[in-house]
């Protein structure tokens, strides 16, 4: 009897044990068929008692450079450090291929709790596919906080009257160059009244003097958006039925770097194809001394050359007409994701902590939040003060963005990439071009409408 009393004292002493474990703050985790990282949309919840929160795992897929993937993940870290039950799956790519991934996923209803999501034609894209979560509720209870955000700026997330994207950071087109490459050619440096003929007039000097090309290749879209406005037109007219330029303006762009491909100063496309990386472009081995791109994108084009680079306004004539700021990207959320306070928890982080915003170091362009650039202001390296110089300088020259993308634009101006690879492949030529488009063009636009 004895014997009896002590088993069961022991298997008492070992339950109470065991509640003991549990209310410290163990879990109990609901298995579910998720692939991994994914909860598979089963919840996972504390066993009982104790101060323990629920475990979440959020997914979060970007494009960017090597040193974009590099600094989320510090972010990342920093995040889980301070939310100990967040745990956050990174998926990365580059530009070229995040939006076909990006298609993928929602085909597959596998998309992230937050993405990466691009101004204009993309923004439109899924806004029109109704998978991304409206954030006014969000920042309207303070888990996002957008008071030191312009108004302006906030304003373009919101392709309807939903805002289906929290702007990361401003941005502005830019040439970024190598000075002394262009001081070793006797070259003339840029400045905020060149023009477009000094730009072929610098490159060819470039060209004959070293051998190496006088420029890297303008992307067609971004570029020639800034040229047609410049020219006092748009992409897209104000009513999104159709273009909002005249054919002759594409064409007129196609001869001009046509001719400075035929010349030498310009590269082929096969040449651009194998630099496509941001760390690999001509302008960091020291082959071309102009690079056209987003201002944000002159950090890692720095680290990558490790030497100082120099930010130009595109060439004239006509800069404030060209020229506008933009959102340098945006986070979205899913409406599906089974996370989204949590979500949004972590794009307010992103865009106002202090520590995360030293560690992002203007990657994303300059902070949308003032406090944050008050805040940096003092601290930051040569690269990013020229950064905030030159977003200030274009905030005075510049006039407002364009809003005006009907649906199907992303198409339309897949189509304007196609056409531009043909013209440089001397398959048509620049007028057929610009025929072929706007042909093209119409036909898309005609049939969004109609559906």
């Amino acid at each position: 009897m004895a014997k009896q009393r002590k088993i069961v004292a022991i298997f008492m002493a070992l339950v109470l044990m065991l509640l003991a474990a549990c209310s410290s703050g163990a879990t109990t985790t609901t298995t579910g068929g998720g692939t991994s990282g994914d909860t598979g949309g089963k919840t996972e919840t504390p066993a009982s008692g104790g101060d323990s929160k629920e475990q979440i795992t959020l997914r979060l897929l970007w494009w960017g450079s090597q040193t974009r993937h590099d600094l989320t993940n510090e972010v990342i870290k920093l995040y889980e450090k301070k939310n100990p039950h967040v745990k956050i799956q990174g998926e990365f790519t580059s530009y070229n291929g995040y939006w076909e991934k990006l298609a993928a996923m929602v085909a597959g209803n596998n998309m992230p709790d937050v993405l990466q999501m691009n101004y204009g034609e993309y923004l439109t894209q899924y806004a029109g596919k109704d998978v991304l979560a409206d954030l006014t509720p969000f920042t309207e209870s303070g888990a996002i906080k957008t008071d030191k955000i312009s108004k302006g700026l906030l304003e373009s997330g919101k392709p309807n009257d939903k805002l289906l994207g929290i702007p990361l950071g401003m941005n502005a087109l830019t040439v970024i160059y190598d000075e002394q490459m262009l001081k070793d050619a006797g070259a003339k440096l840029p400045d905020s009244s060149w023009t477009w003929d000094d730009w072929k007039q610098i490159a060819e000097t470039v060209h004959q003097k070293t051998g190496n090309y006088g420029t890297q290749g303008l992307e067609i879209v971004n570029i020639f958006e800034y040229y047609a406005r410049q020219n006092g037109q748009k992409i897209f007219n104000a009513d999104k039925t159709g273009l909002g330029f005249e054919e002759k303006t594409l064409a007129d762009f196609l001869t001009m770097v046509l001719e400075q491909q035929e010349k030498g100063t310009y590269p082929t496309l096969d040449v651009i194809l194998q630099h496509e990386a941001v760390e690999d472009q001509l302008i960091v081995h020291k082959k071309a001394p102009f690079d056209f791109r987003w201002s944000n994108q002159v950090v890692a084009l720095t680290k990558a050359a490790q030497r100082p680079l120099k930010l130009a306004p595109l060439p004239g004539p006509d800069l404030d007409k060209g020229m506008y700021l933009k959102p340098a990207m945006f986070f979205s959320m899913s409406k599906n994701s089974k996370h989204q306070e949590e979500a949004a928890k972590f794009i307010d982080f992103f865009i106002n902590d202090v520590e995360a915003n030293k560690i992002l170091n203007g990657e994303r362009g300059v902070p949308v939040s003032s406090d944050i650039r008050k805040e940096l202001s003092g601290s930051l390296d040569e690269t990013n003060k020229m950064v905030y110089e030159y977003i200030d300088m274009i905030a005075q020259n510049s006039s407002p963005i364009d809003g005006n993308y009907p649906a199907g634009s992303s198409e339309v101006l897949k189509a304007l990439e196609e056409v531009h690879e043909q013209v440089m492949y001397k398959q048509i030529s620049p007028e057929e071009g610009a025929k072929e488009f706007k042909q093209r063009a119409e036909d898309i636009i005609e049939r969004e409408a109609k559906k």
